[in-house]
């Protein structure tokens, strides 16, 4: 066998065993970008959808480019966050669309990465801006307005309670732009009606923390009317301490809409939550990215919907 003959078998078959251990959702293309998906805890049902929603949007569209997805074990793990950010760098892809799990921590690696070339789209949880331009770096965001999503679950809850009620927010990560938003439209509903907040604490994401949080704000609020969790792994967590506590007179508010909690909207333990689609936000993304590596869209903002989800609403479907 010629020399050159050998050296194409060897390059094939490195080449091959790279792929099986990348990740690759498709076969490896010159002309097709590689865009790199770095999702928070796939334990999380929103993250596993946003997941399916983008591997099923890469398959409808196998020939425009190549999707490669990780995420961490926890919603806070923050470094596992930045090691997946580093492989994706290794692997040279062309875009990273990323929903990070702290505001500023992710920033460096995200801004190594673009020094490397690759395209970054912030999806999700929106980098701080301070700390973007302070690093120099130029992330787009594309998602949803938390604060708005928040206030609609607040007001909706607010409308169903009476002035001077008592009502408490159980917070995602403090450091987490879109739970400090939350937080905040949260706190706009209370205002606005003139509800009393009890309690403001975190239970970071987690549905254990958020029962723990819970059961031990109860004894001290006797006179507790209303919770409001920061997304539906916590409301998992809320409603099972209320029912340990046989609180049934608390009303319950979440955020994000994942299949669990409509079924506890359904059984009348939670009367809302909000969807901001997680089956199309990382879609969003990776269209943005790809549009900008065609340079066919400016790396500006882009917004996405948000949806009161209730009772009245699960019927209609």
């Amino acid at each position: 066998m010629k020399r050159a003959t050998i050296q194409v078998l060897v390059v094939c078959l490195v080449s091959a065993v790279m792929l099986a251990f990348t990740g690759v959702s498709y076969a490896a293309s010159p002309e097709k970008p590689r865009i790199a998906l770095v999702m928070k805890s796939l334990a999380n049902e929103f993250f596993k959808t946003m997941e399916d929603g983008a591997r099923a949007d890469a398959a409808a569209h196998p020939n425009d480019y190549e999707l490669r997805t990780a995420g961490t074990q926890r919603e806070e793990d923050v470094e596992g966050q930045i090691r997946l950010v580093e492989e994706m760098i290794g692997q040279k892809v062309d875009a990273l669309v990323i929903a990070p799990a702290d505001s500023k921590a992710l920033i460096p690696v995200c801004k190594r990465a673009a020094d490397a070339g690759i395209t970054v789209v912030n999806i999700d949880n929106k980098f701080d801006a301070a700390t973007l331009k302070a690093k120099g770096l130029n992330a787009p965001f594309v998602g949803p307005d938390n604060r708005k999503g928040a206030k609609m679950a607040g007001d909706y809850l607010a409308k169903k309670l009476k002035k001077g009620d008592e009502v408490i927010i159980i917070e995602g990560l403090p450091t987490a732009y879109n739970a400090q938003q939350r937080k905040a439209g949260f706190d706009d509903s209370v205002k606005e009606y003139g509800l009393k907040l009890g309690a403001s604490q975190a239970a970071n994401w987690e549905t254990d923390n958020a029962a723990n949080v819970m059961g031990n704000l109860l004894p001290s609020h006797p006179q507790l009317k209303g919770v409001m969790c920061a997304n539906d792994s916590m409301v998992i967590g809320a409603v099972s301490a209320l029912k340990s506590a046989n609180r049934t007179d608390v009303l319950v508010a979440g955020f994000d809409n994942i299949k669990a909690v409509q079924s506890l909207i359904r059984e009348g333990r939670v009367i809302c939550t909000i969807d901001q689609h997680a089956d199309q936000i990382a879609v969003f993304g990776i269209q943005h990215a790809l549009k900008m590596l065609k340079k066919t869209a400016p790396p500006g903002d882009v917004s996405t919907p948000v949806d009161l989800i209730t009772l009245e609403t699960l019927e209609k479907k």
